[in-house]
């Protein structure tokens, strides 16, 4: 068979109309050092801050400092199988995490990946960590109520969508307790949750995990995991991660609440890093720029406007304090950036006052905003009563006489502060809690004692559900109290009393 000359000579002519130049431009660097979760790269003289440098054995690291001669990486993983000398490559992609529907349900951990067992998360939806927070013009004031469920905080510091309201308190004092009682509470709202549990124990999250499913509030809630034993890096980058997978939802319209459980070992976790990776020491060795740390993080938080879709993402930071000291250096800047504190007190909670809210040094900048209508006709004067009650408790002690109307005073302060007490992981429709602040402003409890308080409120409670539902669902339906419905709430403690004292009667006579 013989080959015809300009056959081959067409063939190749075809080829060479069809052949592109293409090259393939990457950025290549070496290892300089590496240890403790950071290296250090020399050559790689493009990279931006917060890309993506892959490194081997599919570890990627994230590009912190930029300096003349090398970039300080921080590495989303084991560093054990790189050494001094591997090559990287920047990726020239910022660093991003899977979001959506599909992480409703899962346990994931600070860059998105499963933790739970539950096989992979498919999804083609990413967000980059870092994103610019929603500028005046696109956002609307804070006038929506995010119900957590408890009577303490609904009624005296309440908490709006769109609001970044810190928890702060000393260890074991009910700080994730009340948060996952807010989780819970969200339940038939639309709200998606996500709760970062950042240097928390593995063991104290599995607790939180189960709560969530025998509660059925994990179906709408992911959990980020950057446990104690994780790397500080992926500590770091944790809160980030998870305000990405809230503003999501945002975006579209929809609801999100985000918990960072907790930023002191957030803070903690990023000055190790900043240490490492050689940054100048500031106040309590913490790197200079630890304000805008949290600031960015806290700041994306936000109720849009119309134009945007209405959507919201409610942040609630939570803060560990030492001691009680919340003026200390990170305390005071969370506090200096969210809209309102929640302070829980470690003597409250020894007492039995469970939530352990200080009411005197709580506050929500959102005032009655954030409240339901029918809440602020009730609870107008109970934070006033409450913070009375608290300075003239500090100053009966030292006195024996006191008149009448301070004793009126004190009377009513115990029984509202019994009032608000509540049982863990039992939320409270918003409704119920304003039929049970009503009971206790009206002065119906005063002449009480004061352990007979709950039971009288859970038996009216069971009253107006049998025999006077309309009142919960007007308050249901349309958010208010109007003086109608007041007389019916009146007749309802009436014939609660009635019954009270028919039953009290015959016992009397025995």
């Amino acid at each position: 068979m013989s080959v015809r000359p300009e056959e081959v000579t067409s063939i190749l002519a075809k080829q060479l109309e069809a052949y592109q130049k293409e090259l393939d431009l990457a950025q290549v660097g070496v290892v300089l050092e590496v240890g403790d979760g950071i290296a250090r790269v020399y050559g790689l003289r493009e990279a931006m801050a917060s890309e993506l440098i892959q490194f081997p054995n599919q570890v990627f690291g994230v590009a912190l400092n930029l300096e003349e001669d090398n970039v300080g990486c921080i590495l989303l993983g084991p560093d054990a199988g790189i050494k001094e000398g591997d090559q990287v490559r920047a990726t020239g992609r910022i660093v991003e995490v899977p979001v959506g529907e599909r992480l409703l349900g899962r346990v994931v951990d600070a860059i998105g990946r499963p933790r739970d067992g539950k096989g992979p998360i498919v999804t083609d939806s990413y967000r980059a960590i870092e994103s610019p927070a929603p500028n005046v013009v696109e956002r609307r004031p804070v006038h929506q109520a995010l119900q957590t469920g408890l009577k303490a905080i609904d009624s005296t510091t309440p908490i709006g969508r769109g609001q970044r309201e810190l928890i702060i308190g000393d260890r074991q004092t009910g700080k994730t307790a009340l948060v996952v009682d807010t989780i819970i509470n969200q339940r038939g709202e639309q709200v998606f949750c996500i709760y970062a549990a950042i240097g928390q124990k593995m063991s104290a999250v599995a607790q939180v995990v189960d709560v969530l499913e025998r509660h059925h509030a994990l179906e709408y809630t992911t959990v980020l995991v950057a446990a104690a034993s994780d790397p500080a890096p992926e500590q770091y980058v944790a809160p980030y991660a998870a305000c990405a997978m809230g503003e999501y939802f945002r975006e579209r319209g929809q609801h999100a609440l985000v918990i960072y459980d907790d930023l002191s070992k957030h803070a903690q976790a990023y000055r190790q890093v900043s240490l490492l990776l050689r940054r100048p020491p500031g106040r309590e060795a913490y790197p200079g720029d630890i304000f805008n740390l949290h600031s960015r993080l806290l700041e994306r938080a936000a109720k849009l406007n119309d134009e945007r879709g209405a959507g919201s993402l409610t942040a609630l930071p939570i803060a560990e304090t030492q001691a009680g000291d919340y003026t200390a250096y990170i305390p005071t800047n969370l506090i200096s950036i969210t809209d309102g504190q929640i302070y829980l007190e470690t003597d409250l909670f020894y007492a039995g006052v469970r939530p352990a809210i200080n009411m005197g040094l709580s506050v929500s900048r959102v005032g009655g905003a954030a409240r339901i209508e029918a809440m602020n006709v009730v609870a107008k004067s109970l934070k006033l009563d409450l913070a009375r009650y608290r300075e003239m408790a500090a100053f009966a002690q030292f006195s024996s006489e006191l008149d009448r109307a301070t004793r009126a005073q004190l009377a009513r302060g115990e029984r509202l502060v019994e009032l608000l007490k509540q049982e863990q992981y039992a939320p409270m429709p918003v409704e119920e809690q304003v039929v049970s602040i009503y009971l206790g402003v009206s002065g119906s409890l005063d002449d009480l004692p004061v352990e007979e308080v709950r039971p009288v409120e859970a038996e009216l409670l069971a009253l107006v559900r049998s025999r006077y539902p309309e009142i919960l669902q007007h308050i249901r339906k349309t958010r208010d109290l109007p003086e109608q419905t007041q007389r019916l709430l009146d007749r309802a403690i009436a014939e609660l009393k009635q019954r009270r004292q028919a039953k009290a009667q015959p016992q009397a006579q025995a």
